[in-house]
């Protein structure tokens, strides 16, 4: 997972002793670069986020699930019967509509 959230990132990449002894300047190149991400022994081990690229990341993940809900619904419409149930609910009158209502909130 780490790897994909830092595929879609811009960012630099710092030691953790230069994180350590430079933290302002790593801190500055976090906010214009979006991210620097931490290395020790060449290996990526934390990531100091500009609050924009915490908040883009969050709105990415938050799309991604929308699109994901959207998807699962468009397949189950898909199936066989869904146009004549769909068909049945918009030609329903106000009584039927108020009758299924109550129904369905019994069942819960």
């Amino acid at each position: 997972m780490a790897n994909d959230v830092l595929s879609k990132l811009r960012y630099t990449t710092v030691a953790a002793s230069e994180a350590k002894n430079q933290f302002g300047q790593v801190l500055e190149a976090a906010l214009r670069d979006g991210a620097v991400v931490i290395t020790k022994h060449d290996i990526p081990k934390a990531v100091l986020l500009s609050i924009e690229e915490l908040d883009a990341i969050a709105a990415r993940s938050r799309l991604d699930t929308l699109a994901r809900q959207f998807d699962a619904k468009y397949t189950r419409m898909q199936k066989p019967g869904f146009t004549k149930a769909l068909g049945s609910a918009f030609g329903a009158s106000p009584k039927q509509l108020g009758a299924a209502a109550v129904k369905a909130a019994r069942k819960r």
